[in-house]
């Protein structure tokens, strides 16, 4: 008997299509292990952990029932149909020496592996298109060495560690990983890094865990030491041609801000027709700001999603037109505050769509 009741599919079902919603906006395609992230049943963290091989099966990182997870699948399945989505099977390989296929189920039927490898892409990508996301999707990822937190002792020569390499569940040292004639580059010149794993036959990246991000983060590779040394030479030789390359993709970036602060002032008047003279242009330069994370940075707002527009100019008016920042400053919650001026956004968010 499944353990998840109709009411609870159907709660289930609106969470799983309103996470796949999302994530077609921002990527065109969405898959079951990004879902799952979305939904919050498992961490950024815990799939990256079992992309290193440390888990045997992706549901052994997951605290939920099998049932739920195979009712959010069909939900998936029902939404990508309906929406005229179309399946493509992915390829997921571990980030381990022998590259073995990963597993989801502890079963590993094939019908469910399945469900969890089909991933749903959007009818409107082209040829090219799906040709670079199908690389993307099936590229095999990169041998992964961990930076632990604390002490550990090697599974193989039974020392204490310093860099990890998990094969077969069991941690191991980079000596007994046959890792241990490669040496660290740390994080910091793209371009070195890059040219140093393509020189080099054997490479790894190295990954430190964030506790207060709850993610992995990279901080450098394991290389080959000749291979390491032939990049420098590289990068060497062609240092002042990479600085002017860097000086016209800074102009060129300049140029595209300005064109699509543009852009999105002019779809902001266009929704907003009242609004006041400049703000618009003031608006657009808040949101759109380069690093900021506003939500002119978002995906949505670079494609200049009406929705996603309406929250910058909310944005706006809560912090120019209402006391919020005034009640913020007096101790008032933040919920609280945005209950007490809700009217009063959306008295001038009506007057701005009315036009003069």
């Amino acid at each position: 008997m499944s353990a998840v009741s109709e009411v609870q599919e159907s709660r289930l079902a609106r969470r799983v299509d309103e996470a796949a919603a999302d994530l077609l906006k921002r990527s065109r395609s969405v898959a079951p292990v990004d879902v799952f992230t979305r939904i919050g049943w498992i961490r950024a963290a815990r799939v990256e952990e079992w992309r290193q091989g440390r888990h045997d099966h992706l549901h052994a990182a997951m605290s939920v029932h099998p049932d739920k997870i195979a009712a959010a699948l069909r939900a998936l399945r029902a939404w990508a149909e309906r929406n005229g989505l179309e399946p493509a099977e992915a390829a997921y390989t571990a980030a381990t020496r022998d590259r073995r296929p990963l597993r989801f189920t502890a079963a590993g039927a094939e019908a469910a592996e399945l469900a969890h490898r089909t991933h749903w892409l959007s009818p409107a990508l082209t040829p090219a298109q799906r040709e670079r996301l199908a690389a993307r999707r099936d590229k095999a990822p990169d041998i992964t060495a961990v930076d632990p937190d604390g002490p550990w002792t090697c599974g193989g020569c039974h020392g204490a560690g310093g860099l990890q390499v998990v094969e077969d569940s069991v941690p191991l040292c980079l000596d007994c990983a046959d890792l241990g004639h490669l040496v660290f580059l740390p994080s910091g010149d793209a371009a070195l890094s890059r040219r140093a794993k393509q020189e080099s036959g054997l490479s790894a990246v190295v990954v430190r865990h964030n506790r207060r991000r709850k993610r992995y983060e990279r901080r450098g590779v394991l290389v080959e030491e000749a291979a390491l040394e032939r990049a420098e030479e590289r990068c060497l030789a062609d240092e002042d041609l990479r600085a002017r390359r860097r000086d016209r993709d800074r102009e060129r970036r300049a140029v595209r801000d300005v064109e699509f602060l543009d852009r999105l002032a002019a779809e902001i008047g266009r929704l907003f027709p009242g609004c006041p003279p400049g703000r618009a242009e003031e608006i657009a330069r808040h949101a759109g700001l380069r690093g900021s994370g506003r939500v002119g940075r978002t995906a949505a707002g670079r494609d200049l999603d009406a929705e996603a527009v309406t929250l910058a100019v909310v944005a706006s008016v809560r912090h120019l037109d209402t006391g919020y920042d005034a009640m913020l400053m007096a101790g008032v919650p933040r919920r609280e505050a945005r209950d007490r001026i809700r009217a009063d956004v959306e008295a001038t968010l009506a007057a701005w769509r009315a036009g003069p």
